[in-house]
């Protein structure tokens, strides 16, 4: 019987951090099979660069998705203000329940989601 993950989360960055983002996840090399779940917005508001993404991926498909998520974390800052991209996701996993990863400092941070977003596993 498979097990699947539910993942869903954001990342937000800059332009420059955006371009880079955007060739990691593009790219040829990347051996993902969930990677066409990245959502990027048509149109750009304001000053700050959200990336979504969403996917009930196979169980055996999360590591590769931390890899892919630590590759981004570490896109060095582009300016001055010394910002790493950020992110927030929750994966509820059918066995193990739910876990958050925090994107943050250059790298994937992964705890307990706790109870107050229990009612995203109904």
């Amino acid at each position: 019987m498979a097990v699947f993950v539910s993942v869903r989360g954001f990342l937000q960055c800059d332009a420059p951090q955006l371009a880079q983002l955007e060739r990691i996840i593009r790219s040829p090399e990347v051996d993902y099979p969930y990677n066409e779940a990245w959502a990027l917005p048509g149109r750009h508001y304001n000053w700050i660069h959200y990336v979504f993404y969403g996917a009930d991926i196979h169980a055996d498909s999360v590591e590769p998705m931390l890899d892919l998520l630590r590759t981004i974390a570490r896109i060095p800052p582009s300016d001055e203000d010394n910002d790493h991209v950020t992110g927030l996701f929750h994966a509820s996993h059918e066995m193990d329940g739910m876990s958050e990863w925090q994107i943050r400092d250059g790298r994937v941070h992964i705890g307990p989601a706790g109870d107050r977003l229990r009612y995203l596993d109904a």
